[in-house]
């Protein structure tokens, strides 16, 4: 398998969802509260699957593996909130079962392709002293990569993780990660919380699950990412709404 480093982020072919749903909701422009946390955050968590990717990297290895219809609609029903996540996550690898190998072959033929103004939000983060965070449904096999582009340390990224027997066939998840079930991602943030001791944390994506993590003890912030996929249910609780990270750098000053 390729060298991750040696991975191009995809520059966005997608442009950001443009201002035409911007008037159905009231929180595309933050309060000052919420932008005072934004600017003072000590910690930021990003979602990986349509928010620092482009993509929901599950059902493209799907799709890559023959299955991509069935575990794609799978998928959408788990990011609405309609299903717990463990549940939907075991019945879509279910049905394709993929071999390290097959994870490997894609890995290799299919380069993460990054969102548009990440790389540069991440660096601005970094350049501010903010720790940057990936915590993600999908896979440590295919976050990596992406956390080697964005310059995340591998310590950071709160995923799951995918099980290979001896010869490489699919055994299965590892149900010990937090990333596994429902709550998975505000289990993941108070557990940074707690060992960090961090006074704001952040969390941006665009999924029901990204919205759990904002609760007492967990995100102090949730932040619905629109730019790629908007779920509405999910972006009229949001703290803020954004479709354009450059939003975001800009109002870090």
């Amino acid at each position: 398998m390729r060298n991750p480093k040696s991975f191009n982020s995809v520059a966005a072919s997608i442009q950001p969802l443009e201002a035409s749903a911007v008037g159905r909701f009231d929180n595309t422009l933050p309060s000052k509260e919420v932008l005072e946390i934004w600017q003072n955050a000590d910690a930021v968590c990003f979602d990986v699957d349509s928010t620092v990717c482009l993509d929901e990297g599950i059902d493209e290895l799907a799709e890559f593996c023959g299955a991509g219809k069935a575990v794609a609609e799978w998928t959408a029903r788990a990011m609405s909130g309609s299903i717990p996540f463990e549940e939907a996550l075991a019945a879509r690898l279910s049905l394709f079962n993929p071999s390290l190998f097959q994870v490997q072959d894609f890995l290799e033929k299919r380069p993460p392709r990054i969102s548009p103004g990440i790389e540069a939000l991440v660096k601005k983060l970094k350049d501010n002293n903010t720790d940057v965070y990936m915590i993600s449904g999908g896979f440590r096999q295919m976050i990596n990569p992406v956390a080697s582009i964005l310059g995340v340390p591998l310590e950071n990224i709160y995923a799951n993780q995918l099980l290979f027997g001896s010869s490489g066939e699919f055994l299965g998840f590892d149900t010990k990660e937090p990333t596994s079930r429902s709550g998975g991602k505000a289990t993941a943030v108070q557990l940074i919380r707690k060992a960090q001791g961090f006074k704001y944390m952040v969390m941006i994506g665009d999924g029901a699950t990204d919205l759990e993590a904002r609760q007492p003890g967990g995100a102090d912030l949730f932040i619905c990412y629109g730019g790629v996929q908007l779920r509405e249910a999910v972006a009229a609780k949001a703290d803020w709404l954004v479709f354009n990270f450059k939003d975001l750098i800009n109002s870090l000053g």
